[in-house]
């Protein structure tokens, strides 16, 4: 299916120069990042919030929700089999490249693009920018993980040296910050931009982690 994901808007308010591409986590919806976009004062910049199919959720009894991908265990054991479905991970990222590559068509260019996501959104955000095959502006990882290490040779070129911004809360008890900082680690490289912060909060966001990637975006896309 060729179908674009349906995605709450944002319009800038001047002609957008920038578009920010932010996916939400296990069982919100496009909906859920959209009362922090005014914090960023990006009125130059297109944000495109996109929702999620619904799935049954393995860890979640069955029960359908919007999902970008299946879990099947809450665990990071890496010798406990796929812990996520891969066929939903692959499906998913390409439904995200639709939507870069619709921007594209609007006339932003891949370089004026950011890509991120909290939870499941950040790992699918990390997992599709790292294999687009135009470099993107940022990655910017919320609470979130690396989605099928054993894959990196997937990776393009393109979006090796793209910067990428990772935030996690210290005491996450469903993304464990190590899970994070492994992710943040496998993306260093000698000169690439790759930066970490951590908070004193659970499997939220808090206003001083917005406050932080409302400037790392002013950074990335400068007006």
């Amino acid at each position: 299916m060729n179908e674009l994901l349906p995605c709450v808007e944002v319009e800038a308010t001047v002609p957008a120069t920038a578009s920010v591409i932010f996916l939400h986590g296990l069982g919100a919806d496009g909906h859920d990042f959209e009362p922090a976009v005014p914090l960023f004062a990006l009125p130059w910049a297109r944000f495109i919030l996109p929702h999620a199919p619904s799935l049954p959720v393995t860890i979640n009894g069955g029960y359908i929700m919007p999902a970008w991908y299946d879990i099947r265990s809450l665990g990071f054991d890496p010798h406990a089999g796929p812990r996520e479905d891969e066929d939903h991970i692959r499906a998913s990222a390409a439904a995200i490249t639709r939507l870069i590559a619709r921007e594209n068509a609007r006339g932003i260019p891949s370089d004026r693009i950011v890509l991120g996501g909290f939870s499941q959104g950040g790992a699918m955000a990390l997992y599709t920018g790292s294999r687009h095959p135009e470099t993107l502006a940022g990655l910017l990882v919320l609470s979130a993980y690396e989605l099928l290490p054993d894959k990196r040779d997937e990776q393009t070129r393109a979006n090796c040296d793209t910067p990428v911004l990772f935030c996690h809360g210290r005491h996450d008890p469903l993304v464990p910050m190590f899970a994070g900082r492994a992710a943040h680690d496998a993306a260093l490289s000698p000169g690439r931009d790759v930066r970490w912060h951590d908070y004193p909060i659970q499997h939220e966001v808090s206003t001083a982690e917005l406050q932080l990637v409302s400037a790392w975006l002013h950074e990335r896309l400068p007006r």
